[in-house]
């Protein structure tokens, strides 16, 4: 909520009595900025929320994506890629991690959960208000939007012959970058591997069978910010 009050255009505040409690200087600011905020019971505030545990404060703010074009303006360096990512949790999740990591945008591409689903931004934990969010249903187009702003295509597969460190060893990682993250549970179809300018695996030394979605979009995508920062 702090961040869709100091990043997002807010319209309107709701919240339970336990809630409003345990939120003052929210409230105080949505005041502030002369917002209407209305108090309801804790029934109403489930009906509105889309998580299962709501956590007494809501607000209704303006859709949160953009044209794709729009992202990729001004020559972005690092750009994620989310293309058939139906959880909304990992998509939130890869948002947070591509903000904090410095990205320039957050593309969700193909049948990619909705960014404005409740888990979604709620996993987010406010990076959907922070950096430029589009989607469309045309991958291709996608891509080749990013191939247009200047961005080498990387594919995260668990299954490439290329890793991680070789990448970043021979400076691949220095140019503009779109990593594309696929589906936990199914990876990246063939078709999309085929697309992409490189497939780059995250290399396991344990014996860990995997890294779950997270966790490999974290370790891309600060390779790249750290290779691109030097």
């Amino acid at each position: 909520m702090r961040e869709a009050l100091a990043y997002g255009t807010v319209h309107e505040v709701f919240a339970t009595e336990a809630g409003a409690a345990r939120n003052t200087e929210i409230l105080q600011r949505a005041d502030e900025l002369r917002l209407p905020i209305s108090l309801v019971t804790d029934k109403a505030a489930s009906g509105l929320s889309e998580t299962i545990t709501p956590q007494g404060i809501l607000a209704v703010c303006d859709l949160l994506d953009t044209p794709v074009a729009d992202a990729l303006s001004g020559d972005p360096a690092l750009v994620a890629v989310l293309v058939g990512v139906a959880d909304p949790g990992n998509a939130g999740t890869v948002t947070r991690v591509a903000d904090a990591a410095g990205a320039n945008a957050v593309l969700f591409a193909g049948d990619t959960v909705d960014p404005h689903n409740g888990k979604c931004v709620r996993a987010s934990t406010g990076s959907v208000f922070h950096l430029p969010l589009a989607r469309s249903r045309d991958t291709a187009d996608v891509f080749a939007r990013c191939r247009a702003a200047g961005l080498r295509l990387v594919a995260a597969d668990g299954h490439a012959e290329v890793d991680l460190d070789d990448s970043i060893d021979t400076g691949a990682l220095r140019a503009p970058t779109a990593w594309v993250f696929g589906s936990e549970a199914h990876g990246l179809p063939e078709e999309i591997l085929s697309a992409v300018d490189d497939v780059v695996k995250v290399p396991l030394y344990g014996a860990a069978e995997s890294l779950n979605l997270g966790t490999a979009a974290a370790v891309c995508l600060y390779a790249s910010a750290r290779a691109q920062r030097h």
